[in-house]
């Protein structure tokens, strides 16, 4: 590790059964498809990843199960350079999702969380967290862990980034120590106890007014919306033709991330990170399709 602040993600890692379907199943529903690929993802790793292909020194810490499954789903970020000196392995099983993807990249997903459940807040040093620009969360874990680190992040004055998802409850202790709050529309209404139909700008500056943290609100394919220290921003999405959204919404943190350690001033950062979520989509899996930093300009 350099002597630069990295990105520190605590958060989950699963291999991803990843299907293509020519529609997403309904509820009683079985659909056929002619085969299926082992991917790795899962949010913490495809954030870790992200934040290192955006340029930054990232840290994942994390829990694998000692089987096949955990090589695989450790494979990318180890070749990518993401250190994973704090990653243990436990006795249940990677954790795994069931993903299907339809034909204009539309996804449905169930999650068995199996070894992310064994991850511990004290797997990270004080020392790492104060070496961080930002220690990211998300909602793949145990919250008690997140809030714990989150407590401690706060003590030595590291910013916390918290991805809202999936949408869970989440205890006011915990978002007290938040800095960046990132979410998708659905997650910010959930959150807000709002209904989804409610103006998103309104929804995004209630959040940030009652809880005084930033907040950026993705929307898919449309655009972003921000409230960074009380002002409103607004970021479109370039136009592309989806292939699969998985890794969307966690490649737009981990730019985001990246680009708060690495002391990004005005939007840059935020810009970047909606070109680079738009990239991901043209590509299937959640982490083969995470763009390199000089690719996001081609967009």
């Amino acid at each position: 590790m350099s002597a630069r602040p990295s990105v520190l993600v605590f958060g989950s890692v699963n291999v991803d059964l990843v299907m293509r379907v020519s529609a997403l199943p309904i509820s009683g529903e079985t659909v056929l498809t002619d085969d299926y690929q082992p991917l790795p993802g899962g949010k913490g790793a495809n954030q870790a990843l992200a934040a290192r292909r955006a340029g930054a020194d990232s840290v994942f810490v994390g829990a694998v199960g000692d089987d096949a499954h955990g090589i695989l789903a450790l494979a990318l970020l180890e070749q990518d350079g993401v250190d994973l000196s704090y990653t243990v392995k436990s006795n249940r099983n990677t954790g795994c999702a069931v993903v299907m993807v339809d034909e204009v990249g539309c996804n449905l997903i169930g999650v068995a969380s199996g070894a992310n459940q064994d991850i511990q807040s004290d797997q990270v040093a004080d020392e790492l967290i104060d070496q961080a620009g930002v220690v990211v969360l998300q909602q793949e874990i145990p919250i008690e862990q997140n809030l714990r680190l989150a407590q401690r992040a706060q003590h030595l004055n590291t910013p916390v980034l918290f991805n809202l998802a999936p949408a869970t409850h989440v205890p006011n202790a915990l978002l007290n120590h938040v800095d960046w709050l990132v979410v998708n529309e659905v997650e910010a209404a959930f959150l807000a106890s709002s209904p989804q139909q409610e103006d998103i700008t309104h929804i995004a500056e209630q959040l940030a007014d009652s809880h005084h943290f930033n907040v950026v609100v993705t929307q898919g394919p449309g655009s972003v919306i921000a409230v960074v220290d009380a002002q409103i921003l607004t970021f479109p999405a370039p136009a592309i033709q989806a292939v699969d959204t998985t890794g969307a919404g966690d490649t737009f943190v981990g730019y985001l991330a990246a680009g708060i350690a690495q002391g990004d001033t005005g939007t840059t950062h935020l810009e970047r990170a909606v070109v680079a979520a738009s990239r991901a989509c043209i590509g299937l899996g959640a982490q083969t399709s995470i763009p390199f930093g000089d690719e996001v300009n081609l967009l």
